[in-house]
């Protein structure tokens, strides 16, 4: 559920369900298994459960795993605020690693910080949970550019 105290509201109606189709073409997060779990105006939450296949040499889930869910659920949150006619690209993102990704489950979450007509601002967190706890693993800031005019699909 959304923390942030920032009321937001998008530009369309139907951005859950504009959300949840974009999140389904993703062949990325469908190959490493993320599934897309709470899409609110401004916010967005991914979660992953970790395998043998997502692990680095230390049996954590990879960090470039962990830049991939919590990009997403930015780049959705910030998603949400866009019109009907834009999609959403990462122009940057600054990720800081703070404790091994592991656990029963992960979960990314994106907040918008601010959102403008061109350029939207948002922040992650990313937490593993296990027997019921929940620990802190990174943190990221990231901006996003709304492509107006251009649609959220590939082209035919």
């Amino acid at each position: 559920m959304q923390t942030d105290p920032r009321p937001f509201a998008p530009a369309d109606p139907a951005f859950a369900t504009r959300v949840r189709e974009s999140f389904a073409r993703q062949a990325a997060m469908a190959t490493i298994g993320a599934r897309l779990v709470a899409v609110e105006p401004g916010y967005c939450a991914i979660d992953l459960v970790p395998r043998p296949a997502l692990v680095q040499q230390h049996g954590y889930v990879h960090a470039g795993v962990v830049a991939m869910i919590v990009d997403s659920a930015g780049g959705y949150a910030g998603f949400t605020l866009f019109p009907a006619t834009a999609s959403v690209l990462t122009v940057e993102f600054k990720l800081n690693l703070l404790a091994p990704a592991t656990g029963e489950r992960l979960v990314a979450e994106g907040f918008v910080v601010k959102s403008g007509r061109t350029l939207t601002v948002t922040r992650g967190e990313v937490h593993a949970e296990s027997a019921g706890r929940r620990t802190l693993v990174a943190l990221m800031q990231q901006t996003l550019i709304a492509m107006h005019g251009k649609p959220d699909a590939p082209a035919t």
